[in-house]
């Protein structure tokens, strides 16, 4: 039987970056859960082939390769920085390039980071129906963090940190 795999994804262009951490912290405890082989990436992995991609065929190899990896993992974990009040434009470039029936079925932790609380919707009101227009199984807990919940690179809230529980509870649930 296959392992499974969980891809990360987040819509940051620069490193070290909040969300990446944040990321990459869900899915290490989802990969830990599940036992499952784990990897992530950002939009920086993606090149600069993605600034001209006007469909998908126009990515790097490199590109294309991580755009694989996300169709074929078992569970992704997406997640963006708050930008003016949604996820960033090369984020949503990116997903523009995939085919609306590549995601479907797909179970997806939804996760964003931002510099204070008046942006915790970003999750419900912009990442949610994005997948949903994907028909992904994106899960029922979504998770927001700011600054704040962070310190010297690991969480350090508590609540978010059971709302990441709650999210690989309901992610492994789902890819049984």
């Amino acid at each position: 039987m296959p392992q499974t795999k969980i891809i990360g994804f987040s819509g940051n262009i620069t490193r070290p970056s909040t969300t990446r951490t944040f990321v990459d912290h869900i899915v290490g405890q989802l990969a830990i859960k599940t036992q499952a082989v784990a990897q992530s990436f950002d939009v920086d992995d993606l090149g600069p082939s993605l600034l001209k991609a006007k469909r998908i065929d126009d990515l790097s190899a490199k590109a294309r390769g991580v755009v694989d990896q996300m169709l074929e993992a078992d569970v992704l974990v997406v997640g963006s920085p708050t930008y003016k009040g949604s996820y960033t434009g090369l984020f949503k470039h990116y997903f523009d390039l995939l085919d609306p029936t590549s995601l479907r079925g797909k179970p997806i932790i939804i996760a964003a980071t931002g510099g204070g609380e008046r942006h915790s919707l970003v999750v419900e009101h912009q990442l949610r129906p994005l997948f949903g227009f994907f028909e992904a199984l994106a899960m029922p807990t979504a998770i927001y963090a700011t600054r704040n919940d962070f310190a010297h690179g690991e969480v350090i809230s508590e609540t978010i940190r059971m709302r990441v529980g709650r999210a690989v509870e309901e992610a492994a649930y789902a890819i049984g």
